[in-house]
Parts: structure tokens; C-alpha cells; sequence
């Protein structure tokens, strides 16, 4: 398939235009989402600039003419804009440029379609899909304004056929969110029976392509899929991990983030997500070679907040990755060891393997509270909670009282948080 991919970009007298490296860099984040759909090939690339986008058109009537020469030249069978196009602009350039126009919502959309492997992944992007597409039916596409015939005893002049795409549409959504209900009552039959287990849980999030599951994979040993492309894996994973302390816990792979991740995905990815939202820490893996670091820390930080999860709310250390990619005089000026101020941070290379011991330390610190003794109360009725405390090691001492048990434990802040969270 012959690509092109086109870049707008918005100024103003008023409003700076970001420095050249930055649009060179998120010019070339659209060109790989492109290629992250199978059998791409991108013919055209451009950065466009513009004071405001064309109500009808988005771009003006000269960039429009310039392109639709270059296409049909090229013979572009597919043409993205890396923006946010309206239904009827996407309407009206297709006809206009003869060719499939998608925007960055509609590429990421089907990007995921491509990728998802798991039922729920599938049942996940299908329904953002659906949802995409019924905000885009009004007034979308001519063949829409058809009429049909009358049903049943009260005739009329029948339905249009926005009205019964919207109504197929619609039938669809409740069908999959009523197979999702049970998805997520099964992920959270799983995330109780893991509560039950006394190890923590880290999350790992961060921009797409930051190097994610290289990390995992390197900390856990692990195979999951490592690629040099955008969304190469997008299903949760989960391995145990074992500190050279002893210490045990679980690692979970998220799916990574992006700017401007349209809220649909974010929506229905929920029930995915919910690991983050529920994890004892986060690690946050940041590509430090990009143009555009400080603008893919914000993107993951602004998602982190869709999903609740508010700015030091919760342990997060940074994980600068790809340390090998910077040349020699850079890495000189690194310090990897692990730092501990207000953000926790280390330097690592998921390739190389360099700046690993430091962040296992690091994982350990985080993790390894200290035992604090306390006194709490455990009725008859809640047997399961008594045995979960003696299966793990944590009472002192027990004494009979009414309605219960007045035991002395010896515990963390992970440990005691999991029980009393839990419905053990």
C-alpha cells in the first residue's frame, strides 16, 4: 500500500512554532505509526503549516490542489493526517484526492484492530472502533441519506440508512460491553486471588517504543515479543521476579502510551489498565534518546491522570532507557547509579543490560518497608482473613476476645494495605 503522510501544524503570531528538531521528530512518529500498518510503504512525507484549519477542508485550498497532484502522481492508495479531522473534512478531501484519507485517531484505531490478540483486546479496540465510527456517521457519507422501505402495519416513508447503521452500531456496542462485564469480573477474580498473595506488583508504563517489554523482559526472562515499532505488543503480561534479597513480586507489561491517545482507546482500555491503577508501584520507562522526551513524559503523565492515577499519588521511579543510543561524551556526563531525591530515577540500556543491578536496588528499596507491629481485630465470621495472616507468616501472638481474635501482627505498608483491600 503507497502512503502518504501529512503533518499539520497550528500557529499563530501569538504562538510560538516548536523548534525544527521537535517537528522533524513527531514527523517521523507519524511516518512509523504509518508503517506500523502491514504491507506500508510511505511515498509522501510533509509538514504543513498552518494560522487555522479550512471548516470544510482543514488544509487550504492550495495545499489541497498541491497534494491531490503528488498523489495521483505517486498513485497514493492511502493518505494520513497526523491531526484530528472532522467527518465531513475527511468527506470532503477523499473526494476531492480520490483516495482513503485517515487521522491519527482513525490510524491508532486501526493499528490497535491490527495488533490485539487476546479476546479482550479484540472486544476492547472493536468497541472503540464502533464508537469512532458512530460519531462520524452524521452527515459522513452520501449513500447515508437513503431511504428504505416502510415495515411492518404502519408503513411510512421507512428509515434512512444512518438510522439503521446507527441502530446496527449501537446493538453491536451493548453486545460487546455485556461480554466485557464478564471480562472484567474474571480480571478482578484474578487481581483478588493476587491480593491474597503477600508480593507486591509493579507496573511498567511508558511512551510506545520506549523500550517496555526489552525491560521486562531483561528483569523477568521473559520472551515477550520485542520490536522496533510503535504498539508492537499491546496485551498485558505478567512474570514473577525475584530480588537478590529474597524479595519476591509480580511485573506486569502495559500497553504503551502516545501523545494525543484518543479517549475512546483510553475508555475502553480500562479494564486493561486497571493493573496500573491497582499496582503498589510504577515504573515509568522513558526513551532518553528522543527529540521529544520532555513531551512523551507529559503524554504518559497526562494518561496516568485519565486513569486517576494523580502525580505523586503513588511510588513511581523513572527508568531512562536506551543509554546506548547516545554517544560517548553524553553517556560520560550519566551518572547510573540509582538516584533517591524526590523522583526516583536510573539510567539504564534494556540492550546492553548496563544500569540493571541499579535498578533491581532501586526495586528493592521501593519495596522493602519496614515491618511495623500493630494490633488488630478479626471477627469468627472472617476465617479466611485469620488463615491468610498464619499462611503468611505475619501474626506475633493471638488472644481470644469477644466476637473474635485481638492478634498482634508484624508486617509492611504493602502487606497491611493488601489486607485490609482485599476481601480475604
Amino acid at each position: 500500500m503507497l502512503t502518504g503522510v501529512i503533518r499539520p501544524v497550528i500557529v499563530s503570531k501569538s504562538k510560538l512554532i516548536s523548534a525544527e528538531t521537535q517537528l522533524e521528530d513527531g514527523l517521523l512518529e507519524a511516518i512509523r505509526l504509518a508503517k506500523a500498518l502491514p504491507d506500508v510503504i510511505v511515498k509522501i512525507k510533509s509538514i504543513i503549516k498552518l494560522r487555522k484549519p479550512n471548516a470544510s477542508t482543514f488544509f487550504g485550498t492550495g495545499n489541497v490542489k498541491s497534494f491531490k497532484k503528488n498523489i495521483a502522481e505517486k498513485k497514493i492508495s492511502l493518505v494520513l493526517v497526523d491531526g484530528t479531522l472532522t467527518a465531513i473534512q475527511q468527506r470532503n478531501l477523499e473526494k476531492e484526492w480520490k483516495t482513503k484519507v485517515l487521522d491519527r485517531t482513525g490510524l491508532i484505531l486501526e493499528i490497535f484492530g491490527a495488533r490485539a490478540m487476546s479476546r479482550e483486546g479484540g472486544l476492547q479496540v472493536e468497541l472503540a472502533h464502533l464508537m469512532y465510527q458512530r460519531s462520524r456517521l452524521v452527515r459522513s457519507w452520501t449513500h447515508l441519506e437513503r431511504q428504505r422501505g416502510g415495515m411492518g402495519f404502519l408503513g411510512g416513508p421507512g428509515e434512512t440508512q444512518i438510522e439503521a447503521d446507527k441502530r446496527a452500531i449501537n446493538a453491536r456496542i451493548n453486545q460487546i460491553k455485556k461480554a466485557l462485564v464478564k471480562v472484567v469480573k474474571t480480571r478482578k477474580l484474578h487481581r483478588s486471588k493476587r491480593k491474597k498473595i503477600p508480593y507486591p506488583t509493579v507496573a511498567l508504563v511508558g511512551y510506545t517504543n520506549s523500550g517496555k517489554s526489552s525491560i521486562f523482559n531483561r528483569l523477568t526472562g521473559a520472551d515477550t515479543l520485542v520490536k522496533d515499532m510503535l504498539f508492537a505488543t499491546l496485551d498485558t503480561k505478567m512474570k514473577g521476579l525475584k530480588l537478590s534479597s529474597g524479595q519476591k513480586l509480580i511485573v506486569s507489561d502495559t500497553v504503551g502510551f502516545i501523545s494525543d491517545l484518543p479517549t475512546l482507546l483510553v475508555a475502553a482500555f480500562k479494564a486493561t489498565l486497571e493493573e496500573v491503577t491497582t499496582a503498589d508501584l510504577i515504573l515509568h520507562v522513558r526513551d532518553m534518546s528522543s527529540f521529544s522526551f520532555k513531551e512523551q513524559g507529559k503524554a504518559v503523565e497526562s494518561v496516568l491522570k485519565n486513569l486517576g492515577i494523580e502525580k505523586d499519588a503513588k511510588p513511581i521511579i523513572e527508568v531512562w532507557n536506551k543509554a546506548d543510543k547516545l554517544s560517548e561524551s553524553e553517556c560520560g556526563t550519566l551518572n547510573f547509579a540509582a538516584i533517591t531525591n524526590e523522583k526516583q530515577k536510573v539510567t539504564v540500556s534494556a540492550k546492553t543490560g548496563v544500569g540493571f543491578e541499579n535498578l533491581r536496588e532501586l526495586l528493592k528499596i521501593s519495596l522493602n518497608d519496614e515491618k511495623k507491629q500493630e494490633e488488630i481485630f478479626v471477627s469468627f465470621k472472617k476465617s479466611k482473613s485469620r488463615s491468610w495472616l498464619f499462611e503468611n507468616d505475619l501474626i506475633i501472638r493471638e488472644e481470644v476476645a469477644l466476637g473474635g481474635f485481638k492478634i498482634f501482627v508484624s508486617w509492611t505498608e504493602i502487606q497491611r494495605n493488601r489486607f485490609f483491600s482485599s476481601s480475604v
